[in-house]
């Protein structure tokens, strides 16, 4: 489970655009591929910070060019080459400085010649109940995207294996498409997790009612927690589609910004789900907590009826017990068996009255 806040104490003092790599390190190498492509052709190669600056000529602003390039970059933690990429593409320090901070909230800037998204792609672990988040920047030229990963995972396959089949609108539309594309990819990758946690839900929610274990309640709240996790994570997604849709920027054709739509109504459905979620989880923890105190009012109830039973009991006892020297009852023969049979009529008696006035169930 990832924590809600990473440790950005490190950044205080530095000026505005100083890189400094906040998060995880999620892999040891940097990986730089580059994929090219047109109506006819597509070609995927890994490619140094040097090859970088060929896509960059390819895509500069007044020079048209019917090759789309993707350029994808596994790996932040490596400050000299995100340095060497911005030099090569003449992005802002500030916007190389959100690349490497990986605890930045989802969000929409227009650089002019560039728009910048950040995004949070959700993926599951070695286990279904090990959610992992990881920060994906994505840029978008007039000819060209780039996309920063932290990778620990990738939802990318399907736009490249599309790419490269040449199926579907890819390689007959903008750079704008392209991002569209990515964007869809990891808006549908949080309903695969939605369904994780839709199955983890049910699985508790039954568990609670049949028998509301004191473990459980630990399951209980880390449910709690990665709804938390997910709503920080997909809430402001709408606001980033929402925000491309009425960019006035030309780099986002009216036709990209009709399927833009479509990914929004997705994302508004991810929120709204997650949301029903996150009441379940509560009512699943109302009825946790209901099933403890029925659990302690039963358990309340019989000793209750057992001290209830017992209390004439004890009367008899104490009165037969006290150090008066002349009481007749002493000196009967069958005086103790009697004692004993009365209290027996008197427990007797009290359970069936407590049987029929329906306290004990």
């Amino acid at each position: 489970m990832p924590s809600f806040v990473k440790k950005r104490s490190v950044k205080a003092g530095l000026p505005p655009g100083t890189l400094v790599h906040i998060g995880e390190k999620k892999r040891d190498d940097v990986r730089m591929t580059l994929i090219e492509y047109d109506l006819t052709q597509c070609s995927e190669r890994e490619v140094t910070s040097v090859a970088a600056s060929a896509v960059r000529r390819k895509s500069r602003p007044g020079r048209p060019s019917k090759t789309m390039s993707w350029l994808n970059i596994s790996g932040v933690h490596r400050l000299d080459l995100i340095e060497q990429v911005g030099k090569a593409f003449n992005l802002h320090p500030l916007m190389l400085e959100d690349i490497v901070n990986t605890d930045q909230r989802p969000k929409l800037d227009d650089y002019g010649d560039y728009l910048y998204v950040v995004l949070k792609m959700v993926y599951v672990g070695a286990g279904p109940q090990d959610i992992h988040v990881e920060q994906v920047s994505l840029i978008q030229g007039r000819n060209s995207v780039l996309s920063f990963q932290e990778n620990g995972a990738d939802v990318f396959g399907p736009v490249r294996n599309r790419l490269k089949t040449g199926g579907g609108r890819t390689r007959t539309l903008g750079a704008d498409y392209l991002m569209y594309a990515l964007i869809d990819a990891i808006v549908d990758h949080y309903f695969a997790i939605l369904e994780l946690l839709g199955e983890r839900i049910e699985k508790l929610e039954n568990a609670v009612v049949a028998d509301p274990r004191p473990a459980l309640l630990r399951d209980i709240h880390d449910l709690k927690r990665e709804m938390l996790m997910l709503r920080r994570c997909v809430w402001p997604v709408r606001e980033v589609i929402s925000g491309l849709q009425r960019a006035e920027s030309q780099l986002i054709t009216d036709d990209t910004k009709t399927y833009l739509r479509d990914v929004y109504d997705h994302a508004v459905q991810v929120v709204e789900t997650l949301e029903i979620f996150r009441e379940m989880v509560t009512e699943i923890l109302d009825v946790y907590l209901s099933g403890i105190s029925n659990r302690m009012t039963g358990v309340m109830t019989a000793l209750t009826i057992i001290a209830t039973i017992f209390m004439p009991l004890t009367f008899i006892v104490g009165v037969y017990g006290m150090n008066f020297k002349y009481m007749p009852e002493l000196e009967w023969r069958w005086g103790y068996p009697m004692v004993l049979a009365g209290m027996a009529a008197v427990a007797a008696g009290m359970l069936v009255y407590i049987k029929k006035r329906k306290w004990l169930s």
